[in-house]
């Protein structure tokens, strides 16, 4: 009897034992938990690979700060050049030649401003209003074109649109020859008049030059503002068909609108009209041809007006595209020069004059 009380006090004693041995033990303190972190981004900082993430941020870098030149080339007689190659050309920023990084020769579709000066005189006016229907053979189906009438103020004729046949009837609509400009000198600005003196006041009159009242830099900075949001994959132009007057009132000056012009990547091609190039009115033109790497011709006759729509639109669609990265730059300026040169003898080169920093730098 005793061997059994015996045997089963052991037994309890070790069952005991396991279940003091199972029980749950006392959860240590707990530290609040960490804040969730955000999963790196591919080759960011921290990221398994370590080494090669410093490189990848140093690509990214590099790849935002490329210059992008569009480049025209012709010989003496102003026919296009294209069989040209990487190799043919060199690029110069502030005097410092750069590597170029990539080159394209392929024709890009247009964003394209017509920008028509509606304060010619009524020849001028009637020279134009013939040609324009032909500016919309210059435009395919790729190219996207507005239309905008200016004087003293832009005015919107028609947005943005792919369609050829919606262009030529908007051109069809546009009605030159409902504004002219006020000559002051004419016999109606001094009132009656003997003999040359005034019957108002009996003074001699002194007849007044005509004033100029139409804003051309303000014009072309709002067909730049129209513009510089298209993409980039394409070819932004401003289509200026103008006689060069321009007022002393602009809102926007020279200088400004240039500065938007490059930060835009946006060229002027203009056709000066009328008696533009006697009177020396044609230097702004050119001007905004030269800085922005596009180009300024001159056209006397409504055929010549025709013939040079679709010149120019060709010139604009096929140019050459040269990418550098600023190597030795200067980072305490904006704005820095461009010069591209080619090896070959004899050459006309069409190609912007500098660029902006802080637009290369900015996001897009």
């Amino acid at each position: 009897m005793m061997r059994t009380i015996l045997a089963i006090g052991i037994t309890l004693f070790f069952s005991l034992s396991a279940a003091a041995q199972v029980q749950p033990q006392p959860a240590p303190p707990q530290t609040p938990p960490a804040s969730p972190q955000k999963p790196a981004a591919k080759g960011a900082a921290g990221q398994k690979g370590g080494p090669g993430d410093t490189d990848v941020r140093s690509y990214i870098k590099i790849h935002t700060e490329a210059v992008i030149v569009p480049v025209t080339v012709k010989d003496r007689d102003g026919h296009l050049i294209d069989d040209l190659q990487q190799q043919d050309f060199r690029v110069f920023q502030d005097g410092v030649e750069q590597p170029i990084v990539r080159f394209s020769s392929d024709p890009f579709p247009l964003s394209a401003v017509v920008l028509i000066d509606n304060d010619l005189t009524q020849k001028q006016a009637s020279q134009v209003q013939k040609s324009l229907v032909a500016i919309a053979a210059g435009f395919g189906p790729s190219d996207e074109v507005a239309l905008v009438t200016y004087d003293q103020f832009p005015h919107v004729v028609s947005d943005f649109s792919f369609s050829n046949d919606y262009i030529f009837t908007e051109l069809k609509r546009i009605d030159l020859g409902s504004h002219f400009s006020i000559n002051n000198s004419g016999p109606l600005a001094a009132g009656p008049t003997i003999n040359g003196q005034s019957q108002e006041t009996g003074v001699p009159v002194i007849a007044r030059k005509e004033s100029v009242t139409k804003d051309l830099d303000d014009a072309v900075y709002a067909a730049g503002e129209m513009l510089k949001g298209r993409g980039r994959d394409r070819r932004k132009i401003i289509f200026l068909i103008s006689d060069g007057n321009n007022s002393k009132y602009n809102q926007h000056s020279f200088k400004d609108t240039i500065q938007l012009l490059l930060t835009s990547d946006i060229s002027v091609y203009s056709i000066s009209v009328g008696h533009a190039l006697l009177q020396h009115e044609t230097s702004r033109l050119e001007k905004y041809g030269t800085y922005t790497g596009g180009d300024a011709v001159y056209a006397g006759k409504a055929e010549d007006l025709e013939r040079l729509y679709a010149k120019v639109a060709e010139q604009a669609r096929n140019q050459y595209l040269l990418t550098f990265s600023p190597q030795e730059v200067d980072r305490s300026k904006d704005y820095h020069t461009i010069e591209v040169r080619v090896r070959r003898p004899g050459l006309d080169i069409l190609a912007r004059e500098g660029y902006y920093t802080s637009a290369v730098n900015a996001p897009h």
